[in-house]
């Protein structure tokens, strides 16, 4: 399942910008080459749920707007083969900072379903040493 699709590239980024960073042949054809839009879907998906694979269970149920946003940002950013503007830059940063706070729980995904953290069985602590009753052998010197 990908977080984002071409187009809602288009509509975000228009089609002019997506043919330009996409029509990349010896002879220029003035449409979008679905190829590249696909390989950096792709990517971006792979970068998203590398962040967050310890939170929750991909891939994920419900495609959040959220997560979408953030797989727009990533994928025009990388779309770009020369530098980015600064806006493009500026939102990618932003979209590798909101992923980072989602998979530490800072930021949730409304939704999507978690993984359970790793716990002990029951709900209190827990004493793994011996038993160690007092009585007047063990207390010996120190009364």
């Amino acid at each position: 399942m990908t977080y984002a699709t071409q187009q809602d590239l288009i509509d975000r980024f228009g089609t002019r910008m997506l043919v330009a960073l996409t029509d990349r042949g010896e002879t220029a054809t003035g449409a979008i080459d679905t190829d590249v839009v696909a390989r950096a879907l792709s990517d971006t998906d792979a970068v998203i749920d590398g962040y967050l694979a310890g939170r929750y269970t991909l891939p994920l149920s419900v495609t959040s707007p959220v997560i979408e946003d953030i797989a727009m940002s990533i994928a025009i950013w990388k779309l770009h083969l020369s530098a980015p503007d600064d806006k493009v830059k500026a939102d990618y940063d932003q979209a590798l900072r909101s992923l980072r706070e989602i998979s530490v729980g800072t930021v949730r995904i409304p939704g999507a379903a978690g993984l359970e953290p790793a716990g002990t069985d029951g709900s209190s602590a827990r004493s793994t040493d011996r038993e160690r009753p007092m009585t007047a052998d063990n207390l010996k010197g120190f009364i």
